[in-house]
């Protein structure tokens, strides 16, 4: 199968497309480069460095006539969507319309859609949370990749085209970028294997819902051989707090005093947690990788393969 994963170079994307091509697909990638490395693009996948928001993603299109669309290119910061709200919406939404149209054009069957779940809800009323959680997004980046959504079901219904949304909790794992905006667990082990002291934003008592990555490129396998359209959390349903998180890491890496803590993050949920049942139902997910044995695969690829 042809398929184009947009955003193939990031961190998750760059799994994803790795799962494709074990799985015997034809892979293309686009993907900016701004946050993606060359190097994490799979070598038998053809790269174009395109912005998915740019009149140039058509010949993309044109000249690849993918069947299968798996959109992971985002502006994925929730404080650069504080600060820069038109650029967030730019890249999330308009971006997100761009790649419809051409799907559209072009004759694409199914667009697979990578959204959020822990920016998307809110201060959740109970937990874990299921996907029908009224939506309240506390930041433009959590709205920007509803719009998305919308626009993705709206494609649906206008055109015929089928679709899957997996809303992620907080993947980690290799390949995450821990200078830039990154998750928690890349941030905290970087800075522990650098001799640093990590920045706790609050008391640490938030919590998160941390599923790993092979996990989530798995999922993304499932959604694309699914039959009919669908939406559903890629998750473990298990808050885990930051301190816990720090702990943890400072026994993975042997390194890590007490951490340094400061003002909470505008924007940020305190706490967390969705529910996998629904992708457990609809497409046989459930996450194989424990917190602890996850963590430890990740410190082992800082030490001997972080840039």
């Amino acid at each position: 199968m042809k398929i184009l994963v947009t955003g193939g170079a990031g961190f998750i994307g760059s799994h994803v497309v790795d799962a494709y091509v074990a799985g015997g697909h034809d892979v293309a990638v686009v993907d900016t480069l701004q946050t993606g490395r060359e190097a994490s693009v799979h070598p038998q996948a053809r790269l174009y460095r395109v912005d998915v928001a740019s009149p140039e993603l058509a010949d993309v299109f044109a000249r690849e006539r993918p069947e299968v669309v798996n959109h992971h290119a985002a502006q994925a910061s929730v404080a650069v969507s504080v600060k820069e709200p038109l650029e967030d919406a730019r890249v999330n939404a308009l971006g997100t319309l761009n790649i419809l149209n051409q799907a559209v054009r072009t004759g694409v069957r199914k667009v697979i859609f990578a959204s959020t779940g822990g920016a998307l809800y809110g201060e959740p009323e109970g937990m874990p949370v299921r996907e029908d959680h009224p939506v309240r997004p506390l930041s433009p980046y959590g709205a920007s990749k509803y719009a998305g959504e919308i626009y993705v079901n709206l494609y649906g219904r206008l055109h015929g085209l089928s679709f899957f949304i997996l809303r992620y909790a907080n993947v980690y794992g290799p390949r995450q970028d821990p200078y830039g905006e990154a998750g928690v667990v890349a941030i905290f082990t970087a800075a522990m294997l650098g001799g640093r002291t990590p920045v706790i934003f609050g008391a640490g008592t938030q919590t998160r819902d941390f599923v790993y990555v092979e996990d989530v490129a798995r999922a993304n396998l499932l959604a694309t051989a699914h039959v009919g359209d669908g939406v559903a959390h890629v998750s473990t349903g298990i808050e885990t707090t930051v301190n816990d998180i720090y702990r943890l890491l400072a026994e993975a890496t042997g390194e890590g005093g007490a951490p340094e803590y400061g003002p909470p993050r505008e924007g940020d949920v305190y706490r967390i947690a969705l529910d996998p049942a629904l992708a457990a139902r609809t497409l046989a997910w459930r996450p194989r990788v424990g917190l602890e044995e996850g963590l430890r695969r990740t410190v082992e690829w800082f030490r001997v393969s972080a840039p």
